[in-house]
């Protein structure tokens, strides 16, 4: 089953921008010192819905990789299975609890848009075989929802990824997701 691409229109960006923080006590070795801000390149920083998570863009392993802060504990989260050293990952954008990074990543020149799950820590490209360049991905606070620019009209839209009924939502009470409502 094909997922849902809906293009929705043209949408101007907005820049959040994050405060500074301190020293932190990483809880694998990535490399020293381990401070957020350091002599290290750390850039485009997403918070997870509830404040606790932060992804970033560093060169603290001697690539570019994504990593995750955990604001609260103020320590690193490892991240198994995301970074490649034949890739480069860049945008990431996280759900509520941090549970889903949605990140573009570029291994063949052009870019795709992959899903990372922390619970399993398989990663999905969600944009494989798409034409047309894309950039700019986020993914919905419940994980359901990915939306990102695309190109393949000869300019840039924005179109949303549905990745459908039966996925885990990221819910911020850990609840069970109710079951559909279907009309008769």
């Amino acid at each position: 089953m094909a997922p849902l691409l809906w293009p929705v229109g043209r949408v101007w960006g907005v820049l959040a921008a994050i405060a500074v923080l301190g020293g932190c006590t990483p809880s694998q070795p990535i490399a020293l010192p381990t401070g957020l801000n350091s002599r290290y390149n750390d850039e485009q920083p997403a918070l997870s819905g509830n404040g606790r998570f932060m992804a970033l863009v560093s060169n603290r392993n001697g690539s570019r990789s994504l990593l995750m802060f955990d604001l609260q504990r103020r320590q690193f989260i490892d991240l198994p299975h995301l970074n490649r050293r034949d890739a480069i990952a860049e945008q990431p954008s996280l759900s509520y609890t941090g549970r889903y990074l949605v990140y573009l990543a570029s291994d063949y020149a052009r870019p795709e848009v992959e899903l990372y799950d922390r619970a399993t820590g398989q990663v999905q490209i969600l944009t494989q075989g798409y034409r047309g360049w894309v950039r700019s991905p986020h993914i919905s606070p419940d994980g359901r929802f990915v939306v990102f620019e695309s190109g393949r009209r000869g300019q840039w839209d924005v179109e949303i990824f549905d990745r459908g009924p039966g996925v885990e939502l990221d819910l911020p009470d850990g609840r069970p997701v109710p079951p559909p409502i279907v009309a008769n």
